[in-house]
């Protein structure tokens, strides 16, 4: 376990030294994301984050920022979620500094100016088309939409056309102030750190007001007395399916043991899933199944493409995949190979600094410290086979399920009346 430092206005902040490591990146991270929005800013935390690259007084232009980075290789991007906002730049070690120094820039003096906030919502309105015209982009969206309808969880992140477009720049601006601040965020440094790097981050981040009225989002409460669908009619031959059962959150003990459970149904290309419904019947190229998982709620999900004219085929064998757990559990050598599997994923992941340092950044926000990757690995050593039984038949209870579906389905009973 790896407790913060604190710089002198609070934030808690890592230094993460990776031996032989040429490059270094600065991960921040905000306990903000789309559950936290209100009506007049749906699509805000979306909104704000694009916002950041498009000039601060030191930087007056998104040229003048991006030429910055480029001229050293560096890859910096930025993503928002539905509970986290993060802005990170991967760049060689003897440049951190400057990283550093530009990341603060952009999140606490970037203008907002109001005609470059006015063309950025026809890029974002475009982005919004562009997940919702790819079936396999936008299959996603409509499954949180069934499992969490009435929440914000089940909002897109980017929120509507229409909402972009009318919100204004005081509600951008007083939303923004609201959750960016000392006390609602975490930096982490990963990879070359240079010997002043605490100086670094004390004389940018130290310096950061805490924020004005940070408010936690409602909690999710999942009940699917009876099944749930989201449609989107498309004549097209190969359907785009979800199916997602209420799972536990990543705060819940039980996370590594439901996301072994994940990888044995369908996170690889030897899982239950694909050797099953691809490999054996043919059904579909593509098929996956895991969790993902919120601080209040999770789901179980399974995404695939195919064949419409075998559709209730398919149904009917991924649900007997999914009920063959339930009733027979896993065998060791299964639970075996997916533990190697986390194992050796998670070491060549960590390869990367960036990946670390988000994954480090989300921990600090979750729990209040770092977990190393062998304390990590270990979690998941733990888990026994009575383990996954256990959580099985809490995730695949009867009649606690969603579908989702792209396809020529024109009423929501064309697609129902092939359930099992």
């Amino acid at each position: 376990m790896l407790n913060p430092k604190t710089l002198s206005n609070g934030l808690p902040y890592h230094l993460i030294s990776v031996p032989g490591a040429e490059s270094a990146t600065a991960m921040v991270l905000f306990r903000i994301g789309s559950r936290h929005e209100h009506d007049a800013v749906w699509g805000g935390s979306h909104f704000i984050e694009h916002l950041m690259f498009k000039g601060t007084e030191k930087h007056p232009t998104t040229l003048d920022i991006s030429k910055k980075l480029d001229r050293h290789g560096a890859q910096y991007n930025a993503f928002t979620g539905k509970e986290y906002t993060g802005y990170y730049v991967k760049i060689a070690g003897d440049q951190i500094g400057m990283a550093v120094d530009l990341l603060h820039d952009m999140l606490f003096f970037s203008t907002f100016d109001e005609e470059e906030m006015e063309r950025e919502k026809k890029v974002i309105v475009e982005e919004i088309k562009m997940y919702a015209e790819n079936p396999i982009m936008h299959i996603g969206d409509l499954l949180e939409q069934a499992m969490y309808k009435g929440s914000r969880l089940g909002l897109d992140i980017a929120g509507t056309a229409k909402s972009v477009l009318e919100m204004n720049r005081d509600d951008v601006l007083a939303y923004r102030d609201a959750y960016y601040g000392a006390d609602n965020m975490t930096v982490v440094l990963v990879g070359a750190i240079p010997d002043h790097a605490d100086a670094l981050l004390e004389s940018t981040f130290g310096t950061v007001q805490k924020a004005k009225n940070p408010t936690l989002a409602e909690l999710h409460q999942m009940s699917a007395e009876s099944i749930r669908l989201e449609r989107d009619y498309k004549d097209i031959e190969q359907v785009q399916l979800g199916i997602g059962f209420p799972a536990l959150s990543h705060m819940s003990e039980d996370d590594p043991t439901q996301r072994l459970l994940g990888i044995i149904l369908g996170g690889t290309m030897s899982s239950r899933l694909f050797t099953e419904i691809r490999e054996r019947r043919g059904l579909c190229y593509s098929i996956r199944a895991g969790s993902d998982s919120y601080t209040d709620s999770g789901m179980m999900k399974i995404r695939a493409g195919l064949d419409a004219a075998r559709l209730e085929e398919a149904l009917a064998a991924i649900h007997a995949e999914v009920q063959k757990i339930v009733e027979e559990g896993v065998s060791d050598e299964e639970l075996e190979a997916a533990k190697d599997h986390v194992a050796g994923d998670m070491k060549l992941t960590y390869e990367d600094t960036s990946a670390r340092a988000h994954d480090d950044a989300e921990d600090q926000l979750n729990y209040g410290y770092v977990r190393t990757t062998d304390e990590l690995i270990s979690e998941y050593k733990a888990v026994s086979k009575e383990d996954i039984a256990r959580v099985a038949k809490i995730i695949f209870r009867s009649g606690q399920v969603v579908y989702a579906v792209i396809g020529p389905y024109a009423t929501d009973e064309d697609f129902l009346k092939l359930l099992p």
